[in-house]
């Protein structure tokens, strides 16, 4: 028996989608599937985190001034 840990993401139709390579073609296998919540610590952020930075800009709203004019590169190639 193998055993293949995954992460993946639930999109907004509730639909898990899975695609699992198991390189064994032609042949009847058992599959089970056992989901577990996946908590934001255990993706690497720091606990506190979300409630702390977002929406926490208070000073004036942000403005993305004009860019101007890109310049043109010779081409490469």
């Amino acid at each position: 028996m193998d055993s293949i840990k995954i992460r993946s993401h639930v999109g907004k139709d509730g639909i898990l989608h899975l695609d699992i390579p198991v390189e064994m073609p032609d042949t009847e296998i058992e599959v089970t599937v056992t989901i577990k919540r996946v908590t934001p610590q255990q993706r690497g952020w720091m606990p506190g985190f979300f409630e702390e930075v977002i929406g926490g800009w208070v000073g004036e709203p942000l403005e993305r001034p004009e860019q101007g004019e890109y310049e043109t590169r010779e081409q490469l190639f």
